[in-house]
């Protein structure tokens, strides 16, 4: 049974527990058990596909009739479309274990239906890696949105509602793009198979329309900067299991759009070096401003989704240097570039989606987003705050985990980029360079805050002093991401050139070293990082705060007493602890340009004694692209909207002649 095989039986799989969880409506224990059994044992078969194609080295393709004569059902399973499947079936298994308990709190509240729409949305993301056609891939690419926009309004509050409109409105905005640029390439090879499209070789102005079109459509779906303002309103209103696979996986299929139209669909037209710029550009826009935005957030699920816009990023930096290789015929470029962006492909999927279920396990304990009525609870949840722990220091990129290693890739990428004699690139990288430090240290700020703020401290509600552990599912679900965060950091010297031949194999350039032996070397630079170096600093992790402590004591014990916290004559309380509003409070004097603070004054609080007009003051912020483009933007497409509905007179032979204009329009667009 070959790969292809094997990935029918996980698709099967998933629409059966797509259609039992619908038939099981009302019932929804059951529901919950099935849907979550079915597809993870789909993952699973998955995960087997993806690692037999990737070993057997060669591309699959299957052909099958369908009644529409313009549009057979090809499918094509090559080296990237295979580490695709493999990477969505890991948090696919481990976010089915994780919803075999997590969704009880959903009973009665529609999870029968969540159910369908969920393994909906896994078998239409699987399928569209291995499409190989136009009609289909719009087609599956719809489904995914639509599947996942019933997610994100699954509560059906003013706020998820809120979020999933414009989520419906970007993502369709984004399928009507790539809608357009398909039919362009469509109309120049006469065919909707993405093998015609290969063996074509459009002229510059045409290719470059076409990547344009693609690049801002899949981007739309990647959530990249500026089409990003659905991502931390959609993701944090889904279940967190969902968000978990929205914000871990769902976004790389915007991703894998652009590799796929970029570096093959136009790989015969060649690529122009502008391209990659561009895409560096705007790589190093959203991860500066992304990881900016999350450091102001205090909804845990926010934060973790503008985290997404940052790693989203820092994954296009890399695309970037990689068709900047392509361009110019330098396969050191190519691989290596490619090979940060894959690697921290991977990477991202396994710690965002820890995090996430993370996130989902407080909630569903304090019932609430706000970080700041969160606190201690690493007592009493000790085991989600130790998995937690590893997915804030995996995604801050900190040397003993698996962020650092694809982060280091990404970082020797663009050192190559001066081995380059054109100016714009040698001035480029640099600063690209500078870029991704400043969002490097931010990113560790931001985590720490998040940690901190959660998980030490005191407790700042009640439901912190309350809170318990969640069940062992859960646990276990977050501990295997865990396992593997710090799994592929060890094992990074035998995975890294398993990638880099998924980079040569889709580019067709010739391979470059990577590793050599235990060490990661890539190409000729003379910078290397070994596994037992990241396994020397992994063990010393849990000793060096013991030796701080030893240290702290025999130095300073005679010297400290106990006593009452001192808070300036006022009684303690827990409320009085730092805040993330106090973390934050520089930066935004520093960058005070990129958001929108709000302040509200309360004149009624007034010392009755002494000092008269003292007030109470409280700050929002509000990303400055939100207020200043997207919310001007919604409310001229409302009113358009509105006036638009004049058209629905309800007269049935008004419709018809709506249907005749629109067919003789089509046929004018036709005959010209």
């Amino acid at each position: 049974m070959d790969a292809l095989q094997l990935l029918t039986w996980s698709l099967i799989l998933y629409l059966f527990a797509s259609l039992a969880s619908l038939f099981l409506l009302g019932l929804d224990r059951l529901a919950i058990k099935l849907s979550g059994i079915t597809s993870l044992v789909g993952g699973v078969i998955g995960i087997i596909s993806g690692i037999t194609q990737l070993h057997a080295g060669v591309t699959l393709v299957a052909r099958f009739a369908t009644p529409f004569d313009f549009a057979d059902l090809t499918l094509r399973m090559d080296s990237l479309s295979a580490f695709m499947v493999l990477v969505i079936s890991l948090l696919v298994v481990v976010c089915s274990l994780y919803s075999l308990t997590y969704m009880r709190e959903y009973e009665g509240k529609g999870a029968a239906a969540m159910g369908f729409f969920m393994n909906l949305f896994i078998a239409s993301m699987v399928a569209l890696l291995v499409m190989d056609n136009a009609f289909w891939f719009i087609v599956l690419f719809e489904m995914m949105s639509l599947s996942s926009w019933f997610l994100v309004i699954a509560r059906q509050d003013k706020t998820s509602i809120n979020a999933g409109m414009l989520y419906f409105f970007i993502a369709h905005a984004g399928s009507v793009v790539i809608m357009i640029a398909f039919l362009l390439m469509c109309r120049e090879s006469g065919s909707l198979d993405f093998a015609s499209f290969r063996t074509l070789s459009l002229s510059p102005g045409l290719a470059s329309a076409v990547f344009l079109l693609a690049f801002f459509g899949f981007g739309a779906k990647a959530g990249m900067m500026p089409l990003h303002s659905w991502l931390p309103r959609a993701h944090p209103a889904a279940p967190s299991h969902a968000s978990a696979l929205m914000s871990g996986v769902m976004v790389k299929i915007g991703i894998f759009g652009i590799l796929k139209v970029a570096m093959d669909l136009l790989a015969q037209t060649g690529l122009p070096l502008w391209w990659g710029i561009l895409v560096m550009a705007i790589g190093a826009i959203s991860a500066l401003l992304g990881v900016l935005y999350a450091l102001a957030e205090q909804d845990i699920k926010r934060l973790l989704a503008w985290s997404t816009v940052e790693n989203v990023g820092i994954i296009l930096l890399a695309v970037g240097v990689a068709m900047v290789g392509l361009s110019l015929h330098d396969p050191l470029l190519t691989v290596v570039g490619l090979l940060g962006a894959l690697f921290h492909l991977l990477n991202h999927a396994l710690f965002k989606g820890l995090l996430f279920l993370g996130a989902g396990a407080i909630i569903s304990r304090l019932h609430t987003h706000d970080m700041e009525k969160m606190g201690a609870l690493a007592k009493r949840m000790p085991w989600t705050a130790a998995a937690c722990l590893i997915g804030c220091l995996a995604i801050s990129a900190i040397p003993p985990l698996n962020g650092f290693i694809s982060e280091w890739y990404t970082w020797q990428s663009l050192f190559s980029l001066s081995r380059v004699e054109a100016v714009a690139l040698q001035l480029a990288g640099p600063i690209a360079m500078v870029m991704l430090a400043v969002t490097g240290g931010l990113a560790v700020m931001c985590f720490v805050k998040m940690y901190g703020i959660t998980f030490c401290g005191a407790p700042r509600s009640t439901h912190a002093e309350e809170a318990q552990e969640v069940p062992n599912t859960m646990i276990v679900a977050m501990l295997l991401l865990a396992a593997l965060c710090v799994f592929i950091a060890l094992s990074a010297s035998w995975l890294a050139p398993k990638i880099m031949h998924i980079a040569h194999a889709f580019t067709n350039t010739p391979p470059v070293t990577v590793a050599s032996g235990i060490a990661l070397v890539p190409g000729t630079f003379h910078t290397r990082v070994t596994p037992s170096l990241l396994l020397l600093l992994l063990l010393a992790m849990p000793l060096l705060p013991g030796l701080y402590w030893l240290w702290c004591r025999s130095r300073r014990a005679a010297f400290r007493r106990t006593g009452d916290a001192w808070a300036c004559g006022y009684g303690w309380e827990n409320a009085m602890a730092p805040s993330g509003n106090g973390v934050m409070q520089p930066l935004r004097v520093v960058f005070c340009a990129l958001f929108r603070l709000r302040q509200q004054l309360d004149p009624t609080l007034r010392l009755n004694k002494g000092l008269a007009h003292v007030t109470a003051r409280a700050q929002s912020t509000e990303p400055f692209w939100d207020e200043r483009v997207i919310r001007p933007i919604v409310s001229a497409t409302q009113r358009l909207a509105k006036e638009v509905q004049h058209l629905q007179s309800g007269d049935f032979r008004l419709y018809c002649l709506y249907v005749v204009a629109a067919l003789v329009v089509l046929l004018i667009a036709i005959a010209v």
